[in-house]
């Protein structure tokens, strides 16, 4: 595991953005998992600034999980995509493999886990990702598995539906095995509001194992946390 840990998020979109097209240079091709959230917006709007420096040809985007909403809900993880990279860039319509929130969320969880097979090169029997990006919830979420439901990250299939333990709105989301069977790992979190997450859980205190994100932990060892200064506060103390 690596901890980088930058003055703010501004820095952390462009030092990710450095890292993203370190990556996709070092491959022919990147297959990669979005997450949502306010940090990935910054991180987007600094990547389709920097659109001449990556071919989006060679870069194919799936979704790592998506709120049940349609594509122009303001909720949509989609939709925020589209407005903050793909409205920027010139990528082909073929390389972008969304999680349709409209859709019934249990047949949706299913096409999607085939999506993934038949998209994707199996490790293991199991998708392989290039790169999956994730974001934290204040209460130790990853990607839309919630700690009132951590048994789904064990779950034995590539797609569950999990449910909002506040809203009630559900969720398609990958698990634990398919994030965990990624090549690369990375974790963009920022802000204040964090801190006491990421203490629990990177110095291991006790009860961490309650909140899903303490449960990343690919199997290449190839974790990058990026963070602000303000998420990473109460790791010096």
């Amino acid at each position: 595991m690596e901890l980088k840990i930058f003055k703010d998020k501004i820095t952390v979109a462009k030092e990710f953005c450095d890292f993203f097209v370190d990556l996709l240079k070092a491959k022919e091709g990147l297959t990669v998992a979005l997450s949502g959230g306010s940090t990935p917006k910054v991180v987007f709007d600094y990547l389709a600034g920097h659109d001449t420096a990556i071919d989006w040809s060679k870069v194919k985007f799936f979704w790592g999980d998506e709120r049940c909403v349609p594509p122009t809900d303001e909720e949509s993880n989609y939709k925020m995509t589209v407005e903050h990279l793909f409205s920027k860039i010139n990528v082909p319509e073929e390389n972008i493999f969304r999680i349709k929130g409209e859709a019934d969320p249990e047949v949706e969880a299913e096409r999607y886990a085939n999506i993934l097979n038949d998209k994707l090169p199996l490790a293991k029997g199991i998708p392989y990702f290039d790169l999956v990006i994730l974001g934290m919830g204040d209460d130790g979420h990853t990607a839309s598995v919630f700690p009132h439901q951590i048994e789904l990250w064990r779950a034995n299939k590539n797609c569950v539906v999990a449910t909002h333990p506040d809203s009630g709105q559900k969720r398609v989301s990958i698990t634990g095995k398919v994030i965990n069977n990624a090549n690369t790992v990375v974790f963009l979190v920022t802000g204040a509001g964090k801190a006491e997450k990421v203490e629990e859980i990177l110095n291991k205190e006790e009860g961490y194992e309650q909140y899903p994100a303490s449960l990343v932990n690919p199997d290449s060892q190839q974790l990058v946390w990026f963070m602000d200064k303000a998420a990473a506060e109460k790791l010096s103390k």
